[in-house]
C-alpha cells in the first residue's frame, strides 16, 4: 500500500521551488550502524568537503535557499537550522556524524553528500497519510525532554509533517517526533528527500537513486519505489 503524501497549496505558494522526492520500501532490515554505515558517513563528510570547497554550509546556495524560506514563515535559520546544514555543520566538525541506526545512517549519508534534507519515517507508526502543511498552532507535537514524553505545539504559520495523530516534524525537517522515527523493528519506511531551487532536481533524483542503490545494499530484496511527493 502505497503512503499517501500531500503538499498543501499555503505551503506551495510560499516555496514555489520545492521539489520533494518520496522513496517508499518495504521489507527493509535495521539494527545498529555498522563499520559499512560508519564508512558510509565518513565518506560523505569527505565529498561535503570537497564539495563546499572551503565554504560553510550556510553558504552554500541550497542551503542560501533553505535559510530564506525559514524566514519566511517566521522561524530564525541560524537558531533553528534544516536538517541538511545541521548534519553538514555536525560533518565537518571534530565530533563528526552520529552514528544512530544503520537505516538512519545511510540516509543521513546521502542527506550530507548531496547536501539535501532527508528524513525518514516508519510507516507503521504513520497514522492516516502525511501532509505538509501551514500549522493553525493547536496541533500536539509529542517529543521527549528531560526524559520524558511532552507536547509541544508548533507556532502559527510555521511549516510541519503531520498526519492524523498530530505533527511528526517541526519546521518543516528541523526536529523529527519519536513516535514515528526508524528504529531497530522498522520493516517499511518513507524517505522525504526535500530539494529548494536553485537546486536542480535531476540533483534530487541523484540523491534518491544513491539512497535506493544502498537500501538495496543492505536491505537484500526489498521492494523500493520512488515518487513524486505531494501529487
Amino acid at each position: 500500500m502505497t503512503l499517501s503524501l500531500t503538499v498543501s497549496d499555503e505551503v506551495r505558494a510560499l516555496a514555489p521551488g520545492f521539489t520533494p522526492l518520496a522513496v517508499e520500501a518495504h521489507g527493509l532490515l535495521n539494527g545498529p550502524s555498522t563499520d559499512g554505515s560508519a564508512a558510509l558517513l565518513d565518506d560523505a563528510a569527505r565529498r561535503l568537503a570537497a564539495r563546499l570547497e572551503g565554504r560553510a554550509p550556510h553558504e552554500d546556495p541550497h542551503m542560501v535557499a533553505w535559510r530564506e524560506v525559514y524566514t519566511a514563515f517566521g522561524s530564525k535559520p541560524s537558531r533553528t537550522r534544516n536538517s541538511a546544514e545541521a548534519l553538514a555543520r555536525r560533518a565537518l566538525s571534530e565530533a563528526g556524524l552520529p552514528r544512530i541506526n544503520l537505516l538512519v545512517d545511510l540516509y543521513n549519508a546521502v542527506s550530507v553528500a548531496h547536501l539535501i534534507p532527508v528524513g525518514g519515517e516508519d510507516i507503521d507508526h504513520v497514522q492516516g497519510g502525511m501532509r505538509l502543511v501551514r500549522a493553525v498552532g493547536d496541533e500536539d507535537f509529542v517529543t521527549v525532554a528531560g526524559g520524558a514524553q511532552a507536547v509541544e505545539h508548533p507556532d502559527a504559520g510555521e511549516v510541519v509533517w503531520c498526519d492524523e495523530a498530530g505533527v511528526t516534524c517541526r519546521r518543516w525537517n528541523w526536529r523529527q517526533g519519536p513516535r514515528t522515527r526508524l528504529t531497530g523493528t522498522t520493516t517499511s519506511g518513507i524517505f522525504l528527500l526535500e530539494g529548494m531551487a536553485p537546486m536542480p532536481f535531476p540533483g534530487v533524483e541523484a540523491a534518491a537513486a544513491e539512497l535506493v542503490e544502498l537500501l538495496e545494499k543492505f536491505s537484500p530484496g526489498a521492494r523500493i519505489a520512488v515518487r513524486r511527493a505531494g501529487e
